[in-house]
């Protein structure tokens, strides 16, 4: 976001910067240029009247000297050509002006005309200057001046200008970088707390907050909304935590007293009935592994490192033996059939989440059907599988069958809350494992967890 932002505001600067910067470069260079042509043309007006002076005099000596100063301390030639267009003065002069664009000149000037100035041109296009004058006696023209000037002190004067121009520019770049920096940072900044903010309530920290005065005005709304939902969801957390805690307190009491009871029932019938005595007691138990295990996942106290290694072929066993007298009343079967595999998993989750998938997998099947049950390798971890030949959920259903309070339209009369599949979703989610629902050939419904797998011994 912060890099939008810059972009944002630094691509329309540095487009203004350029258009406005080219316009003064370009500008500058003609001004420059300019300039020196009018110095030109000035010096050469002052040396066409001395010039005219030598021809009618037939001397050159005065204007040798002024041209020999003049070239010494601007580097310009100055040189007279007679009618015939050869060099006149200085005495030492030579006919280097052997450019035909000179010469076009000094004939034009002969003719009693003069040339036209150069047009403005790109630095690197600025060439020496060669200016020619004709010399007028009454109306007659008796010769010409001819001003070579090179071009340097200008040109450099213009590339002095544009390095100046591409400086400010870059300052002026800097200075609104840093500028968008700072108020970048200081419109994310509450942007950033609250995604930290956020962050931490996802961890279980119902405290987090943010400050009111971060960032500009127009966050603080919502900075203040932010901050009533956290104060109403610690409300709701606490909430649930309270009554966490007293349905502890509530069940445990009649669990307890349940299990006592079945102690003095177990002395009273000895022998008889000893074994469904003990599965009552492992019932009893298992509920109340279950009932510490629900309690700490509801308060987030479930952690990785009360994990341990799991043999899921050992529990799929258990807990099919458990339910199998449930679905003998329907006379269903309960087929196992699963390798030795393990994961790293809270155990009562598991099978908690696996007790919610087997009720519903009884619930929905016929009279006399079959579930599948099965514990595989998978890449990366475990899984376990329940598989039913019930009516099955439409292609269009999958992804809400996880859902709190779905049901499928085919199956109101059938009792239940919709809630089993959620319940097993968010069990799994805890430990790190996920649920799928899938829709197998030959009908049903196939639901799998898919588990971490166990450290390598």
């Amino acid at each position: 976001m912060r890099r939008r932002l810059i972009i944002v505001f630094l691509v329309p600067l540095v487009l203004v910067l350029t258009v406005l910067g080219g316009a003064y470069a370009w500008s500058a260079a003609r001004s420059v240029q300019q300039e020196f042509y009018a110095e030109q043309l000035g010096d050469l007006s002052y040396f066409v009247t001395g010039a005219r002076q030598a021809l009618l005099s037939g001397s050159t000596e005065v204007f040798d000297g002024e041209v020999q100063r003049y070239r010494e301390l601007y580097g310009t030639r100055v040189v007279i050509v007679d009618r015939t267009g050869r060099p006149w003065a200085p005495a030492d002069a030579d006919p280097v002006f052997d450019s035909p664009d000179v010469d076009a000149q000094i004939k034009l000037a002969l003719s009693g005309r003069r040339g036209e100035l150069p047009q403005n041109a790109l630095p690197w296009q600025f060439t020496d200057l060669s200016l020619v004058e004709p010399v007028f006696d009454g109306g007659d023209v008796i010769g010409a001046v001819v001003m070579s000037a090179s071009v340097d002190v200008p040109r450099a004067e213009i590339g002095r200008q544009w390095l100046l121009i591409v400086t400010v520019a870059a300052l002026v770049i800097a200075a609104g970088l840093l500028v968008v920096f700072r108020l970048a940072g200081w419109v994310l900044r509450p942007v950033r707390r609250l995604d930290q903010a956020m962050e931490a309530m996802e961890r279980g920290d119902m405290e987090a907050r943010i400050a009111d005065d971060t960032g500009p005005a127009e966050l603080h709304r919502m900075i203040l909304m932010f901050n009533r939902m956290a104060d109403e969801i610690e409300r709701v957390v606490a909430r649930q935590q309270e009554f966490a805690l007293n349905a502890s307190h509530e069940l445990r009491n009649p669990l307890n007293a349940l299990l006592l009871r079945v102690e003095v029932l177990a002395a009273d019938l000895g022998e008889t009935g000893a074994a469904d005595v003990e599965k009552i007691r492992e019932e009893g138990q298992r509920m109340t592994r279950i009932l510490d295990t629900l309690l700490g996942f509801a308060r987030g106290a479930v952690r990785e490192s009360d994990f341990e290694d799991v043999d899921l072929s050992a529990l799929l066993a258990r807990r099919a033996e458990a339910w199998r007298e449930v679905a003998s009343r329907k006379d269903i079967v309960l087929q196992l059939d699963s390798a030795r595999v393990r994961a790293r998993v809270d155990e009562a989750i598991v099978e908690s989440a696996l007790d919610a998938v087997i009720d519903n997998a009884v619930k929905f099947s016929a009279e006399g059907g079959l579930i599948e049950l099965s514990a595989d390798r998978v890449d990366g971890g475990a899984r376990i599988s329940v598989r039913d030949h019930g009516p099955g959920l439409a292609p269009a259903e999958l992804e809400q069958a996880a859902d709190r309070f779905w049901r499928s339209p085919r199956n109101q009369n059938v009792r239940g809350s919709g809630l089993g599949l959620a319940i097993a979703t968010d069990l799994l989610r805890s430990v790190g494992g996920r649920l799928e629902v899938a829709s197998p050939e030959g009908g049903g419904l196939a639901v799998s967890f898919t588990l971490p797998a166990a450290e390598d011994r």
